[in-house]
């Protein structure tokens, strides 16, 4: 670890070399632990276990989280995720923030070999996902136990190896929020303290989650200045809300671009809004002067977001995204800060 760099699952590389990045992605992560029930009760044993095809994608991009293959993004060929990923670099895409951590099966050794068969600067996240996905001897362990941990992931290398985590989190936060996620929380910004390391947060999916979170971590010393808080998509739709969070310095970050229906199967009561309402969002949270704190991803962790099954794939930003930014008066410099600058001073350890 070393303070002013960039801490990669292949060593630490100069800030300058980041370039356009993704903030919160997953290229191998196992979902299943958070299968859910269709929209439709009658639906419930419908096509679960069935091949991804063109009949049936319809209803997966509806009921994303019922279908288990969709689940099992870890078990894509390699190959055909390299594929996937250098459709990103040809955009010109260089840098992915990997958040997947303890709870939905991280594999550092995985990313390593993507990162050398691609080119890409791949950041590995260290920490604990939400409350469900623990096993009990890890939902045990103590705010001290947690943090040297992620300190050793941070410095050392994960397990026995020397590949070393880059970011904190993401974190994974329910609402309300548990004991253990409590724990994780105080656990991660004790490690920040002592590392320097940046910080990325799942919040709880409930309008004051962010706040509440923000809170807890300040009193515990964190630097929110050095922390994102993840999914606004899909959190945060007060305005006068978004801007209270956005005054206390955490970075804001849009990352479900490319989730285009508006029905979100995780919490019922919450309408997922369009990248046209993200682009919206993010061209005023621009105006009122926070241009230099958003940050934005697909946050790809199911398999029908891939190209291969007819998805939107990595470089959906690039090639879409990116552009209708343009065409809504978002200037290149202000792109370049979201995807670039921005990333860049978060990244960097301090």
């Amino acid at each position: 670890m070393a303070s002013g760099q960039i801490q990669t699952v292949l060593g630490d590389i100069e800030p300058s070399a980041l370039g356009r990045t993704l903030t919160h992605e997953h290229i191998k992560m196992d979902y299943k632990c958070c299968i859910q029930p269709p929209w439709r009760a009658s639906d419930a044993r419908k096509m679960v276990n069935s091949e991804i095809n063109l009949a049936n994608l319809g209803w997966i991009q509806h009921n994303p989280y019922s279908h288990k293959l969709n689940l099992s993004l870890g078990d894509e060929p390699f190959d055909d995720m390299v594929k996937e990923l250098k459709l990103f670099k040809q955009e010109g895409g260089q840098s992915i923030v990997e958040v997947t951590i303890n709870g939905i099966n991280r594999d550092v050794e995985y990313l390593a070999k993507i990162s050398s068969a691609t080119g890409l600067n791949i950041i590995a996240g260290t920490g604990y996902y939400i409350d469900h996905t623990l096993p009990p001897e890890i939902k045990a362990l103590s705010v001290e136990e947690r943090c040297k941990t992620m300190v050793k992931e941070l410095t050392e290398g994960v397990g026995d190896t020397t590949i070393k985590c880059g970011v904190i989190g993401e974190i994974g936060c329910s609402w309300p929020l548990t004991p253990a996620e409590k724990k994780s929380l105080l656990a991660a910004a004790a490690a920040q303290s002592e590392t320097g390391a940046p910080l990325i947060i799942h919040p709880g999916r409930n309008e004051p989650s962010p706040l509440e979170i923000v809170r807890i971590l300040q009193e515990a010393g964190a630097d929110i200045n050095k922390t994102v808080m993840s999914h606004l998509d899909r959190t945060v739709f007060d305005r006068s809300k978004l801007l209270e969070l956005a005054s206390t310095g955490v970075y804001l970050e849009y990352d479900f671009f490319g989730i285009e229906v508006t029905y979100y199967q995780s919490n019922h009561a919450t309408d997922i809004i369009s990248d046209a309402q993200r682009i919206q969002n993010i061209k005023f949270l621009a105006s009122e002067g926070y241009a230099d704190k958003v940050v934005i991803a697909h946050d790809v962790h199911t398999r029908h977001r891939l190209v291969k099954y007819g998805g939107h794939g990595y470089s959906h930003i690039q090639v879409n995204a990116v552009p209708k930014m343009l065409m809504r008066g978002i200037s290149q410099e202000v792109v370049d800060k979201i995807q670039i600058s921005n990333p860049k001073a978060w990244l960097t350890f301090k």
